[in-house]
């Protein structure tokens, strides 16, 4: 049962969209009439954001918790009626540190945010979309999940998951209406960049041959058109968004 009104606009699903790339594409689809559903840890900040986009809504939810996930499905699913997009944008960088000192507490949360949670909200959502047999999903990854970055070791092998999850979860939905596909940027320049030294911030600028920072709306762009209709060739791919850095 749903107490959505009659609405034939799409919705979508964005994790960590009170913020950073996850705000910038929740603005973005916002734009082309998508109804937004920003999922974050950090309601108050949800809550704000989501006023500011027509049609949508805040909800506080642990992507690291498969329960919260499942229940915050289904609210979406009461409030809205239907979920058409998911966009998987919830993480964190974590700790710089050589791999032989890294945190063990650090990789674990680490590795629950930025993989489980990806796969918790596939899971979830995904039941959801394969009922209708139609659906984008967009994941998150990183240049760092390709290539590796020294210091940020957890944070490479959560992103690099992400990549094969999309490549098996893409293959396995290619008959269905649905499309499942990643983005793997370069450094942007978001809040995220707070969490790690200046030195390692240089370090990864250094390593993008058009010598900058990439810019949130440059992501949300691409990020847009594989959310679209349009996209439907496309699925279980990488799409590099990289200022030049991807090598393959």
């Amino acid at each position: 049962m749903s107490n959505s009104t009659a609405d034939d606009r799409r919705v979508a699903v964005v994790t960590g969209g009170a913020r950073g790339l996850g705000l910038a594409i929740g603005q973005r689809m916002s734009r082309d009439g998508v109804r937004c559903a920003l999922w974050d840890i950090d309601v108050e900040r949800a809550t704000h954001a989501a006023r500011a986009l027509p049609g949508a809504r805040a909800y506080r939810v642990d992507v690291t918790d498969h329960a919260a996930v499942e229940a915050a499905t289904q609210e979406v699913l009461y409030d809205f009626g239907q979920i058409d997009i998911l966009i998987n944008s919830a993480g964190a960088n974590g700790p710089i540190a050589p791999l032989v000192d890294y945190p063990l507490d650090a990789w674990r949360q680490l590795i629950s945010l930025n993989l489980d949670g990806v796969f918790h909200c596939c899971r979830a959502v995904g039941k959801v979309m394969i009922e209708r047999d139609r659906g984008r999903i967009v994941n998150m990854s990183s240049i760092g999940g390709k290539e590796g970055n020294a210091g940020a070791s957890c944070y490479a092998a959560a992103k690099a998951g992400v990549i094969a999850l999309t490549k098996a979860f893409g293959k396995e939905l290619a008959l269905t209406g649905i499309r499942v596909n990643c983005v793997a940027p370069a450094a942007i320049d978001t809040e995220i960049l707070d969490q790690v030294t200046p030195e390692f911030k240089a370090a990864v600028i250094a390593k993008i041959p058009m010598g900058r920072l990439g810019r949130p709306e440059e992501v949300a762009h691409l990020v847009n058109w594989l959310a679209s209709e349009e996209c439907t060739f496309c699925t279980g791919a990488v799409f590099d968004i990289s200022g030049g850095r991807a090598t393959y």
